[in-house]
């Protein structure tokens, strides 16, 4: 069975996806695309800013309208922002136009990863693991509703995760 060609990894804040994505792309000979970086190439301007100026409902629009497109693309690794399966639509394009990965990082691995990350938006509130826990709680769910395959990154280098992936694309 050949690779799939449009693969589309889905997780929380600090599961790797973007990292991951990378070296997934590589070793599958696809290219990637990152949908919070094609939103900042579009905009001109970064994330926090967008979230500030425009609110977490403006910069949603703008990423239905990414995944819109880039899930269309053939030959693509594409990572998407943690929120991104709280759209129905952005669930039907990722769910019914290519393989979803679900790259699952457990909260405790979420905060250590972002623990220094201060580009986060939904992260600069007083508790951050307090804000984790409850989107987790929210997303968990949406994530595993539309993935084909789950894969547990707590603990593991992107290299090996993606090296992983590999085998389950490719058995």
């Amino acid at each position: 069975m050949p690779s799939p060609q449009r693969v589309f990894l889905v997780g929380p804040m600090g599961a790797g996806k973007s990292t991951i994505g990378k070296y997934l792309a590589e070793q599958l000979k696809l290219e990637f695309a990152d949908t919070d970086t094609e939103i900042e190439a579009r905009t001109g301007a970064d994330i926090p800013w967008i979230f500030d100026v425009e609110g977490e409902a403006g910069f949603r629009e703008r990423e239905r309208q990414v995944v819109e497109e880039l899930t269309t693309w053939d030959g693509i690794v594409l990572a998407t922002g943690g929120g991104v399966v709280l759209a129905p639509e952005n669930r039907r394009a990722l769910g019914g136009r290519g393989h979803v990965v679900y790259l699952y990082a457990s909260v405790d691995e979420q905060v250590r990863r972002t623990r220094r990350d201060r580009k986060r938006p939904l992260l600069q509130g007083v508790d951050p693991e307090k804000t984790l826990r409850e989107l987790m709680q929210v997303r968990d769910p949406l994530y595993r509703e539309i993935a084909d395959t789950v894969i547990d990154t707590d603990g593991c280098s992107p290299r090996v995760v993606a090296q992983r992936l590999v085998q389950e694309l490719n058995p």
